[in-house]
């Protein structure tokens, strides 16, 4: 497998599940790893000099600690401008599986999944694909994928199957609808045909919290293991990895090692992105607008987690039922998890992304709730959260660096500035869809407003 994308929750999740086959006797499969952008550079660094080997620390809700040295990254590819390794290992015949991890700002789709041209990163890649071009500064994952196919083609080394990693909403199938469109803008008509006979996009469903890790991990990893490990990560016990187990080339055997293979995974995705990743969110802006830090803090501070509870409890549940998961149960599991307060997992991190986040995991749920004709109270809290926050973050009042890279930060401005902001914001087309403009959803953003004004008002008293 060549996975794209060395961060760290590629080394929490996905190389542990695979550690873990390795640990059961079966060593017929490895990962190579690179990052296709020069990000990370020290941590690769760090990785390359290690062998690919990193210790991984877990700790559980009942702050009970594990370390474990991961060891399924074989090989890690230097970064390279040209991509020139990186197509080469992915057009290797060994290599049976390409997967990668990506925001989902980073798949550059407008509301209809189409791609969005827009983005100038993603105009540029399509006219180096079109001239026959790889990698360059602000390559896209389509166009590093595309080029991958284009020497696995050329190389004839048979199909490949392509695994997404990550958050985004029917992953597979709107990876693959995007990586098709942009191969046929480059004007690849033979590729195109290949691609659509050789390739498999499986939706997948991903879950692990795993925060930046912390300045005080290597000293930490290093009393409990006596290994100086300067690319060691953090996470929590909690681990699933749910996949529509469609795949052209072979997989490992992921099913011994507790990996779910299903034949769809919409019903595990719908409720990991609406109570997991939208709870996730509520609590980072929540916290925020009342100066505290950290999930956790927030997860434990009864106003706050009221509001999670309520979102999940009064609408979500209500959207997703009937469900094959215990709903109720879950959005409890999710709460303890946030709370656990070894993960340290920051504000910052959580609350990147909103104008991602507010058409990805809080619009569907509003969509579903208007059409029945039923109450919105309680999800609307999170969009009145975010603008309360993006209004800070346009005053320039926020505590740290807001990073959003589905933002135009134009578009956010003038949303700040508008005479009604709750009215801009409910319009914008590029967070709502259909219901932007919706009377019912900016009476309901506005009566929330409120209540939020209400609750910092009240946290800055205390």
């Amino acid at each position: 497998m060549l996975h794209l994308g060395l961060g760290s929750f590629h080394r929490a999740h996905q190389a542990v599940y695979l550690q873990r086959l390795i640990d059961a006797g079966d060593t017929r499969w490895s990962l190579s790893g690179a990052n296709i952008r020069p990000d990370m550079a020290d941590v690769v660094a760090a990785l390359q000099a290690q062998g690919g080997r990193y210790t991984l620390e877990t700790v559980s809700p009942a702050l009970e600690y594990r370390y474990e040295q991961i060891e399924s990254i074989r090989e890690v590819l230097p970064y390279e401008t040209s991509l020139a390794g990186v197509i080469a290992r992915g057009a290797a015949p060994s290599t049976r599986i390409v997967s990668f991890t990506v925001t989902e700002a980073g798949y550059y789709l407008d509301t209809e999944g189409k791609l969005d041209l827009s983005f100038g990163d993603l105009a540029v890649d399509i006219g180096r694909a079109r001239r026959g071009e790889a990698g360059g500064d602000g390559v896209t994952i389509y166009g590093a994928v595309c080029a991958i196919l284009r020497a696995r083609k050329a190389a004839q080394a048979g199909p490949v199957t392509l695994l997404n990693c990550d958050n985004l909403r029917h992953n597979g199938d709107r990876f693959r609808a995007g990586l098709l469109e942009f191969i046929e803008r480059a004007g690849d008509t033979e590729l195109l045909a290949w691609a659509q006979s050789n390739t498999a996009c499986p939706n997948a469903m991903v879950d692990r919290i795993t925060p930046r890790p912390p300045p005080e991990l290597r000293a930490r990893v290093k009393a409990a293991t006596g290994r100086d490990d300067a690319a060691a990560i953090t996470g929590e016990s909690f681990i699933q990895w749910v996949i529509e187990d469609n795949f052209v080339a072979g997989r490992p055997d992921w099913g011994r090692v507790g990996v779910e293979l299903v034949d769809s995974v919409q019903p595990y995705e719908e409720a990991k992105i609406r109570i997991l990743n939208a709870t996730h969110s509520c609590i980072a802006w929540a916290g925020t607008l009342i100066g505290l830090s950290f999930i956790h803090e927030g997860t434990h501070h009864a106003a706050i987690r009221k509001m999670a509870f309520d979102y999940v409890t009064d609408d979500v549940i209500p959207c997703l039922s009937p469900s094959p998961i215990d709903l109720a149960a879950y959005r409890n599991v999710v709460l303890d998890r946030f709370g656990n307060p070894a993960i340290r997992d920051t504000n910052q991190r959580v609350a990147a992304d909103g104008f991602s986040k507010i058409p990805g995991f809080i619009a569907p749920t509003v969509r579903e709730r208007l059409a029945a004709g039923q109450p919105t109270d309680s999800v609307a809290i999170l969009p009145a959260l975010f603008l309360a926050f993006l209004q800070r973050w346009h005053r320039g009042a926020l505590p740290y660096a807001y990073q959003d890279q589905g933002m135009d930060e134009a578009v956010a401005h003038a949303i700040c500035n508008a005479a009604d902001p709750v009215l801009a914001l409910c319009s914008d087309a590029g967070l709502w869809g259909a219901i932007a403009g919706d009377a019912r959803l900016v009476e309901a953003v506005r009566s929330a407003s409120t209540r939020v004004a209400t609750f910092m008002n009240a946290g800055a008293t205390k």
